[in-house]
Order: C-alpha cells, then structure tokens, then sequence
C-alpha cells in the first residue's frame, strides 16, 4: 500500500467543491423551509421512510441504515418525535431485543402538512435547477457513490 495521495486534478477539484457547496446549501435551505413549519428535515425524513413501510413501523437499525444516520443520531431524534406524539416505539414482535418506531396517526398528519411544503421546496431547490436528463446523471451518479460506500 503506498501513502502518496491520488491529488485531485483541477476538473475534479472543482466538481468536488461544486458538489460540497451545492449539497450543504440545499440541506440548510430544505431544513430552513420546514424548520418553519414546525420539522427538521431529519425529522421529515424519518417520518417519510415510516410513512412508507409495511404498518408505518421499522426497527430502529434498519431506520438508521435508510436515513443514513447514527443509531444514537436516530434515538436522539426519535426522542424528540415521541415527546411531540408523532411517533411511539415498540417491542419488536419478531425479536424482543429489538426495538420499532412506529409513526402515529398524528405524526401521519404532521408529515402531510409539511410534505407539499418540502416537495416544492425539493423542486425549487434542486429538481427545477437543471434539465431532467441533467437530474438523471445526477440521482444516477449519486446512487452510485451510496452503493459504493455499501449503502442500498
């Protein structure tokens, strides 16, 4: 194994600190937006992903593994959820050492209200920016870098 560096070369620096920017700037401001309407974006996210699975429910690890977040970032986050009544969590039925969140009826209508606010503010920001066969290398390129890290 050698330790010389593979320096980036100037068209790599420069896609790579487009990149940085790019996606620090969209986070904030897709936080920003619905901070406003009473959510952060981790929060929107981990309601969406129970939203769509089988009973609103998912174990704990497999949330984290899907927002792509620590399992103490997760906790921290689940905590402040259920203390609002948007989710509950659970014994797991098919593993009593693991534990479900499980999204609630208000959490489900919580997620509702603030979905058109980040769906336009997804578009705004992102979608909307560039052509769509532009957004497709895009979401392929960043699947991509996600499968390569071991992501799903």
């Amino acid at each position: 194994m050698t330790n010389e560096a593979r320096w980036l070369d100037e068209g790599e620096q420069i896609a790579w600190r487009h990149y940085l920017r790019a996606s620090r700037a969209l986070s904030l401001a897709l936080d920003r937006e619905l901070l406003d309407h009473g959510m952060s974006l981790a929060e929107y996210e981990i309601l969406s992903m129970l939203s769509e699975a089988d009973g609103r429910r998912l174990r704990m690890g497999a949330l984290a593994d899907l927002v792509v977040q620590s399992r103490s970032r997760i906790t921290h986050t689940a905590t402040r959820l259920q203390r609002r009544g948007w989710v509950e969590r659970e014994s797991c039925s098919s593993d009593s050492r693991g534990v479900e969140l499980v999204l609630t009826d208000g959490g489900y209508e919580a997620l509702l209200q603030a979905a058109p606010v980040h769906v336009e503010s997804v578009r705004r920001h992102f979608v909307d920016t560039m052509p769509r066969e532009q957004l497709q290398v895009v979401g392929d390129g960043m699947r991509r870098v996600h499968e390569e890290m071991g992501g799903r």
